[in-house]
């Protein structure tokens, strides 16, 4: 008789952390799009909202660097996970990863997080909206939706560069060959000569939009892309008088640098100042012993930095959930945008990006 317990399978479901995964599968989806596909070493369900991401933590010559990403793939397919990257021009981490990156590669991750997703904002007429590589997170909600059979009307349009510059084209036309509540819809810029194109030609606009969804002003809009592309979006719905309650957009990405180190700056400049000692905060750091005063407004990431304390981060908005540390005593507020589930809010986790202490603070760091 075989002894089953020898054999039994612990698979653990993947929880907002950081893990180690690797990478087992490059997939070229454009000249210059490319997906990856990781896995965890023992098995995982990565269960996640689609239109989640993770932030990944990298070492680019002997630097850390830290840098979201929307997950491809859908939970429905749950023994790994996928981003797909764009190479950009002057890209730091984009153009690493292309160069770099190669399938048996380990890497660390943080997430699953943030709030735009379709699990949290469902519907049952959706208008998916995507430009270039933004078409990441709504292909993750299409898959799910196409996967699990979704009583959802899809009406899918993808914004691209050329023809060729169109990321899960034979995916999407085969979705869209299979089941009756998805449709659709192409537009690119411009093609080349000899290029066969019977879609959409040109930029977005509202004539288009009326044309491929008529019943728009019905449907619940998810979008995402490039700045450019999501403002004028955002504009044109505006203008035409759109219920702009039913509009969602990605929104993770890390400020400028410069913006963020200025921002960091003038907050020591203001601690520096000289004041009442009394209305100083005190911040301590229970596992190093260290501890400091800070003026009020400051961030616990803040006062950590000040006593030489590194917590890492990304997007230092309180979307990514990378700077995520134990709050032991005191209270703060934390002005996240969703990158800490309630459970670790009831857990006593803060972003410390993003947490304000309200009086002397205490946290395991």
């Amino acid at each position: 008789m075989t002894n089953t317990s020898q054999h039994s399978v612990n698979t653990q479901t993947w929880t907002n952390g950081r893990h180690n995964v690797q990478c087992v599968k490059v997939i070229d989806e454009t000249i210059d799009a490319r997906t990856y596909c990781f896995t965890s070493s023992e098995p995982v369900m990565h269960f996640f909202k689609p239109g989640q991401f993770v932030t990944l933590e990298l070492e680019i010559d002997g630097v850390q660097v830290l840098r979201s990403y929307t997950i491809s793939s859908s939970p429905s397919v749950p023994y790994s996970f996928s981003i797909t990257v764009k190479r950009m021009p002057g890209g730091q981490v984009s153009n690493w990863l292309h160069d770099n990156l190669k399938q048996g590669d380990q890497i660390a991750v943080h997430g699953p997080v943030g709030i735009f997703n379709c699990i949290d904002i469902a519907a049952e007429k959706v208008l998916l909206l995507s430009g270039g590589v933004g078409i990441t997170p709504v292909m993750s909600m299409a898959r799910w939706w196409f996967d699990t059979n979704g009583d959802v009307d899809m009406i899918f349009a993808h914004s691209a560069r050329t023809p060729k510059d169109i990321i899960y084209r034979r995916e999407l036309e085969y979705m869209d060959s299979r089941i009756t509540n998805f449709n659709l819809n192409f537009i690119c810029e411009k093609y080349d000569i000899g290029d066969s194109w019977s879609g959409y030609s040109g930029f977005f606009d509202e004539q288009k939009l009326r044309m491929i969804a008529p019943d728009f002003m019905d449907r619940t809009v998810y979008c995402c892309g490039p700045t450019p592309y999501m403002t004028a979006v955002k504009k044109m719905l505006e203008r035409i008088g759109f219920d702009m309650a039913n509009y969602h957009e990605e929104s993770f990405g890390a400020p400028p640098e410069e913006a963020k180190l200025d921002a960091e700056q003038q907050m020591e400049d203001a601690a520096g100042e000289s004041i009442n000692d009394e209305t100083l905060i005190e911040v301590a750091f229970s596992k190093t012993g260290k501890s400091v005063k800070i003026q009020p407004g400051g961030t616990v990431h803040l006062a950590a930095s000040k006593v030489g304390l590194h917590i890492p981060k990304a997007c230092g908005m309180g979307i990514c959930g990378t700077c995520k540390v134990k709050k032991i005593d005191g209270e703060v507020v934390m002005s996240h945008n969703g990158g800490i589930t309630d459970e670790d809010v009831a857990d006593g986790y803060i972003l410390s990006c993003c947490s304000v202490p309200q009086g002397d603070v205490s946290v395991e760091y």
